[in-house]
């Protein structure tokens, strides 16, 4: 099969998959991430069909729908290349970048084995930060019905993956457990560029928040 055959069953299989979704993690999130990676390749290098189609696949089926199993998520994508006849080292290509994209944790380390995975996580960590990342934190956090902020919470550092997935503190609190975090864990030039304007307006963002929290009567 051809690439753009390929290219274009996953992304009507992506589509079908996550349409209807309210959590921040639909297509069109997808889209921005595959969007993004092929910009960051531009510069970085690597195999684009792989960055691609793992950025396509990417969230096919994310741990956070599926009992924090990071295995599913490739399996999923392994085996809908596979029926599409992919060639083999493409789809284990494909099936280890999107096994890395995931943050597990404020102290968890970050482990990515190509140029490829740190392309895609990157684009994928962009897409959780500024404006946007901004409006996807609060979908997530309302469709799992998390308080918007509550002072006597604070943020935990988690330092391993299972209690960060099974955390439920407020969304305000993700911003500092995961999203500030995130300029520093970035991969490549290009992405650390892209992310510190992004970064800047999340600070924004907070200091806003804080002050309308505590109605200060500031415009």
């Amino acid at each position: 099969m051809k690439k753009e055959e390929i290219k274009a069953r996953t992304i009507e299989f992506v589509k079908d998959t996550l349409a209807g979704d309210g959590s921040g993690h639909d297509w069109w999130h997808v889209y921005r991430v595959w969007k993004m990676a092929v910009h960051l390749r531009e510069s970085e290098g690597g195999d684009l069909l792989s960055i691609e189609l793992a950025a396509l696949l990417h969230d096919i089926a994310d741990h956070k729908f599926h009992g924090g199993d990071l295995t599913k998520g490739p399996a999923v994508a392994a085996a809908f290349l596979r029926e599409q006849g992919a060639d083999e080292a493409l789809i284990q290509r494909v099936a280890a970048i999107i096994g890395e994209v995931s943050y597990k944790g404020a102290r968890v380390a970050d482990a990515v084995s190509s140029t490829e995975a740190q392309i895609v996580q990157d684009a994928d960590r962009l897409d959780a930060i500024g404006a946007i990342g901004i409006a996807r934190t609060f979908a997530y956090g309302g469709s799992r019905n998390r308080p918007l902020y509550d002072p006597a919470v604070p943020p935990v550092m988690h330092h391993d993956f299972e209690s960060y997935r099974k955390s439920e503190n407020p969304t305000i609190n993700h911003f500092y457990e995961k999203l500030l975090l995130l300029k520093e864990r970035m991969h490549t030039r290009s992405a650390q560029r892209i992310a510190e304007e992004r970064h800047r307006f999340m600070e924004l963002f907070l200091e806003r928040f804080y002050r309308e929290w505590e109605a200060d009567g500031q415009a």
